[in-house]
């Protein structure tokens, strides 16, 4: 118990300070565009980082880079002692003014949010109007002495100053836009979020960048036409801003933004996926266009997200082991990989699969169904074959009931949910909600979905209170021909395919720091030396005789090599822990497949009536969503919906309209 309270208190240290780094690193975006920053701070930031090794970069990475990474860090070690302690569910109620927070509402451009992501959405939009309105008030002051010198308008000035602040503001918007979409982030579940959780943060970043970016543009056309300097637009400025640079950016992000258009990416998938690629483009000529120095800013949230990427394609160049595969009669296919007991994964958590044999190139995402408690040895997925935001289940246990609302294949992720309250009502002995599921479905056939609900080689029971209400819309009575139980396919593993297993290992977290660390560190030796012996000699600090170009140039490089070798060595020296932990498993797999030839080998589920207290089929119609929630009595009630959009907004309307207070709304999005 007592090293219980010390990790406790340990975490509560870590997050106050994680806390007090972020809010002095927004203190320092709200002070940056003042003079107070540039006249004071910035002369005894640039002797404090010893200009002459890192230059502009210096200061820039003391104000915006490290204290990210510093967040980061102390994140992983945030969430490795959070491994150590032990899991316990209590049941606890939330205060109203907790409650009020979360209620859902709709708003039309952001969808389906709470008040305290509106809150946060007008904190931020309200930095990026300050960031705007100050940095012009500098530049402005500036605009007389500066149409004196390039012998131009005041007017014409000021056009040239609004479209740099219009720029200068996107890139404020760019440092947030890669979180979110950072799947191995120790920032995200430190904060209780998840990257599918945060798709939607991405999008309305994502949107409100390129705008900036579009309009600052636009702009600069507008001030080269008006000041006959068309000719700047194909100037590439190796002492300044590049600007053939900065309009290839900008054409690699319209087509980016232009299929991001929800019509165009739900139509034409595949266009959206490889036109997202050009990301990497986008980047490497956007800093190429601004510069080094001042893309330091935004480096730290794609720093951390390049480490991801590279460790995501080091875990892709192995195959795993498909144990089985499941056919059901809906065109729906359950797949159930190997893995090992040292991989753990919350609830409604995405894997993404590639079939060489069908694309070499394209990855899909897919619920996982499997828990990865109650199912330590195998990870299980559901693929309907026709063409995802939640909370931690633990965050909505202090629920007295669950109401799970699933439309078609909306399913899958309520389904790992209740495989995780059936191992923690069965193993860990802690109290869970009733639980309602209802589940609309288009035919009897998708009823047998319904199947998947309990592990198929389990043999736990459990006393859940768990009820279904199934809806079938598209046939007016009960099915006269018995539903067709599922037909299992068994596969013979390759000697080369391994299970499925952390990246990192089981310390992943501390690795993780260790690589971010390590990386960063490295980098600034070789930028350090690179700045002493190259570039000094040459711009003795002057910042403008040494090629932008070359630097911004010999700073990507040194941040790629510097991550490819340090999570390369993690990955390594973990990869051979998983090769001998995936030797023992592989060993017991044959041990027990000896007879695998045999065709009597059966997946049997363990028993719904062990799990289920009722369970009714309804046909014809869909359910009534607001009587069922408004009967519902219980003083705290959580709802999570997993379906299309016009049934998220429906439970939403319901949630928001105070007419129930006992209930609050969570929703799993499909098509976001």
């Amino acid at each position: 118990m007592a090293s219980s309270g010390l990790i406790k208190a340990t975490r509560v240290a870590i997050l106050l300070l994680a806390l007090v780094i972020f809010l002095g690193n927004i203190m320092m975006w709200i002070i940056m565009p003042t003079d107070t920053y540039y006249n004071i701070w910035v002369p005894h930031l640039m002797a404090a980082t010893n200009s002459t090794f890192f230059g502009i970069q210096g200061p820039i990475m003391m104000d915006f880079t490290f204290p990210i990474l510093l967040i980061a860090v102390l994140g992983c070690i945030y969430l490795h002692l959070g491994k150590k302690q032990q899991n316990t569910v209590t049941a606890s109620s939330k205060g109203r003014s907790l409650r009020l927070m979360r209620r859902p509402m709709i708003v039309k451009g952001l969808g389906i949010v709470n008040l305290t992501e509106i809150t946060l959405f007008i904190m931020f939009v309200a930095l990026c109007a300050w960031y705007f309105a100050d940095y012009l008030h500098h530049w402005f002051e500036q605009a007389h002495q500066r149409s004196m010198s390039k012998q131009e308008k005041l007017w014409q000035t000021k056009v040239d100053r609004v479209g740099i602040v219009t720029g200068v503001t996107g890139n404020l918007c760019l440092t947030f836009l890669f979180y979110p979409v950072t799947r191995g982030s120790s920032i995200l579940p430190m904060l209780g979020l998840t990257s599918e959780a945060s798709i939607k943060y991405h999008i309305w970043l994502g949107n409100l960048s390129m705008a900036l970016f579009t309009a600052h543009g636009l702009i600069y056309f507008l001030y080269w036409i008006i000041t006959n300097r068309l000719s700047e637009a194909l100037k590439w400025g190796d002492h300044y801003v590049s600007n053939i640079a900065g309009e290839i950016s900008m054409l690699c992000g319209l087509c980016l933004w232009i299929t991001s258009y929800p019509k165009i990416r739900r139509k034409m998938f595949d266009l959206f996926l490889y036109t997202h690629y050009l990301y990497i483009f986008f980047m490497i000529f956007y800093i190429l266009h601004i510069g080094i120095g001042f893309a330091c800013i935004m480096l730290p949230g794609f720093y951390l997200f390049i480490i991801d990427r590279y460790l995501r394609f080091l875990q892709s160049s192995s195959k795993v082991t498909l144990l089985s595969a499941r056919l059901f009669s809906c065109d729906t296919l359950q797949l159930n990989f190997s893995k090992t007991p040292g991989l753990s994964y919350t609830p409604t958590s995405t894997l993404f699969i590639n079939v060489p044999s069908i694309s070499k190139l394209q990855w899909h995402p897919f619920t996982v169904i499997s828990s990865s408690n109650l199912e330590q040895e195998k990870l299980s997925v559901l693929i309907k074959c026709e063409g995802n935001w939640t909370r931690k289940l633990y965050d909505i246990l202090s629920h007295e009931m669950l109401v799970l609302i699933s439309g078609g294949s909306g399913i899958t992720p309520l389904i790992s949910i209740i495989r995780e309250l059936i191992y923690i009502n069965s193993t860990m002995k802690c109290k869970t909600p009733k639980i309602m599921l209802i589940a609309t479905f288009k035919n009897s056939s998708n009823l047998s979905i319904l199947d998947l609900i309990t592990p198929s080689d389990s043999n736990i029971s459990c006393n859940l209170d768990l009820q279904i209400e199934a809806y079938v819309t598209r046939e007016r009575g009960e099915s006269k021909d018995k539903i067709p139980k599922p037909r299992t396919v068994w596969f013979k593993p390759d000697q080369s395919d391994v299970p499925i297993s952390p990246t990192l290992g089981p310390n992943s977290w501390l690795w993780l720091a260790a690589i971010i660390s390590s990386s960063f560190a490295i980098y600034l030796v070789l930028l350090g030396v690179f700045t002493q012996y190259v570039v000094y000699p040459i711009d003795q600090n002057t910042n403008m005789l040494y090629s932008y170009t070359r630097k911004a140039s010999a700073s990507m490089l040194f941040i790629c090599f510097s991550i490819v070798v340090a999570a390369s060595t993690a990955f390594l020296w973990n990869k051979k822990r998983n090769a001998a932990e995936a030797k023992q498993i592989q060993d017991m797999a044959d041990l027990s497949n000896s007879s695998f030839e045999q065709d009597d080998v059966e997946m049997e589920s363990l028993p719904l009536q062990s799990v289920i207290k009722s369970f009714n089929v309804h046909y014809g119609h869909r359910p009534n969503l607001k009587r069922i929630l408004m009967e519902i009595k219980e003083p705290s009630v959580g709802t999570l919906v997993s379906g299309p959009k016009k049934m998220r907004e429906d439970v939403a309307a319901i949630c928001s309209s105070g007419m129930a207070d006992n209930i609050e709304y969570e929703s799993i999005s499909f098509t976001w």
